[in-house]
């Protein structure tokens, strides 16, 4: 019989532990990475691509071989990553374990597809063997967005990206504020961090560009020798940061290799057990990747409610944690993986742990030319972490970002026993980002009259024209408010995009007009 666990919230979820004695542990609680397996599903005619069951499907059975075989008819917990493609085909988790001839007690998918949901569900994986409950997990994900897009017969959106998919959802819910102003995918957010960032750091334009360019430049690098990744190509950081009509602009100050790589179909798998039936079934000493543990913590899914866009607390709460749970300090890693959906997010990761800017942020290829399958790009990261560590070093920091910079779970996989002897464990820190969360400026929807940049984008059409600009300010009391730069405002484009000045504090004012939004006009 199956245990069906109830939907896994993001921010809260599945148990938690306490940390028992760990004076004498037993092998049977330590948990390992034994084996992973993944696909790149791309035939000619993308319609004729693997839907998301069948990714999974083989990329556990090439997990499964890559531990030796004969684990999957073993498995106690089964957990997959919610697919964001084929999404009406709902829970696969039934059909996933008669697919690979399994009967899991527990059985379950992520709640959403969620960037984190690899690392949480390795995590809870671990916590379930540390606590005696299971011996073999399987973790899994797949991903066919080339697949359906394929399969789209009406022309208009035979070209369905996952940027269009997530706008066509968020059309059918409620139009929230920031939708008002054209902000809705993470294409269009996470700029907001990325302009913050830059005049925080002190940074002009060109310096931050080189910086994001440097960063993807070292991931094309690494996907180029990778064998899972979906783009196998090296990039300098010039055609990274150039805007040409093969590397459009994309929303400021981001080019298209600037932005995760939605159109894929990819799947991943892997699989962790205990270290004494890892040891019983001749799992071989170098193949033997050890869990350390996690620490998750999460901001405010509303952006608008976040106290700042420079930095995240959260993130920075889950990867320093981490660090100290297990006992290291960034010279000890040997490789990270800083989740790269977009520039801003390795980059505030990377401060927070100092890693070098001339070091890989990544074991896979990044989000870019590793591949983005939504939420599920952690588990292709965890496999590749598995097979560095068995090439040579002894620690690997994973650090998982979903949402818009909103849920963080960072964990370590080594290959140091002792690093492992610490299960079950609670990972939820939320507690303690609440205790150091400061004030949130009051959002002021119908605001008019003057303020000062905190930050901003410019989101652009396929032709490379601006459409529009959207300006986050602060009112002299404090307050926040949105406003709106037409597209055919040159002087005000010009403003947020030259680079001469640094529009992050620069005074102007807003004023509604016929639309009923408000309107920026910098200051003479």
């Amino acid at each position: 019989m199956q245990i069906r666990l109830p939907a896994c919230d993001t921010n809260a979820e599945i148990v938690k532990y306490t940390v028992r004695d760990m004076s004498n542990v037993s092998e049977n609680r330590i948990p390992v990475v034994i084996g992973g397996g993944q696909i790149n599903d791309r035939p000619e005619d993308p319609a004729d691509g693997l839907e998301p069951l069948g990714l999974m499907t083989e990329a556990l059975k090439r997990a499964d071989a890559d531990a030796g075989g004969g684990w999957l008819a073993e498995i106690n917990l089964l957990a997959h990553v919610y697919p964001f493609s084929f999404r009406h085909q709902g829970d696969l988790s039934d059909q996933l374990a008669e697919a690979i001839g399994a009967k899991p007690e527990i059985c379950f998918r992520s709640e959403t597809p969620s960037g984190d949901s690899p690392i949480k569900l390795l995590n809870t994986a671990a916590n379930h063997i540390g606590s005696g409950e299971i011996e073999v997990a399987a973790i899994t994900g797949g991903e066919a967005l080339r697949t359906e897009a394929g399969r789209v017969k009406a022309e208009a959106a035979a070209g369905t990206t996952a940027t269009e998919k997530m706008k066509q959802a968020a059309e059918k819910r409620k139009v929230s504020f920031t939708q008002q102003y054209g902000v809705i995918t993470p294409t269009e957010l996470y700029p907001f961090f990325e302009n913050a960032g830059r005049a925080a750091y002190g940074q002009s334009l060109e310096v931050a560009q080189a910086e994001s360019a440097q960063i993807w430049s070292l991931m094309a690098e690494v996907a180029s020798q990778t064998e899972g990744a979906w783009i196998r190509k090296r990039a300098s950081p010039e055609e990274i940061s150039t805007p040409t009509p093969a590397n459009r602009p994309i929303a400021f100050p981001y080019t298209k290799l600037m932005v995760a790589n939605s159109s894929v179909n990819q799947g991943a798998a892997f699989i962790v057990t205990s270290l004494a039936r890892a040891k019983a079934a001749g799992v071989p000493q170098d193949n033997l990747i050890y869990v350390g543990r996690g620490a998750a913590a999460h901001a405010s899914r509303d952006i608008l409610a976040r106290e700042t866009f420079e930095q995240s607390l959260s993130m920075r709460v889950s990867l320093e944690k981490t660090l100290e749970l297990n006992g290291l300090k960034t010279p000890d890693l040997d490789h990270v993986e800083l989740y790269s959906c977009f520039p801003c997010v390795p980059k505030m990761a990377r401060r927070v742990i100092d890693w070098p800017l001339n070091r890989p942020a990544t074991v896979f290829g990044g989000l870019t030319f590793g591949g983005g399958p939504i939420g599920n790009y952690m588990s292709h990261a965890v496999i590749c972490m598995m097979n560095k560590l068995r090439e040579g070093g002894r620690h690997g920091l994973l650090f998982a970002n979903g949402g818009f910079a909103t849920h963080n779970h960072t964990i370590v996989l080594s290959r140091d026993r002792d690093i492992a002897e610490k299960f079950p464990h609670d990972f939820d820190f939320q507690h303690e980002v609440d205790a150091r969360r400061g004030a949130v400026p009051e959002l002021i929807e119908d605001y008019e009259g003057p303020g000062r940049i905190e930050t901003y984008t410019v989101v652009y059409g396929r032709d490379g024209a601006p459409r529009f600009g959207v300006v986050v300010a602060r009112t002299p009391e404090g307050e926040r408010f949105l406003s709106r730069v037409a597209g055919n405002d040159d002087v005000g484009i010009a403003a947020l995009t030259e680079g001469k000045t640094e529009p992050v504090g620069r005074l102007g004012s807003a004023a509604k007009r016929d639309d009923g939004l408000q309107y920026w006009t910098f200051a003479s």
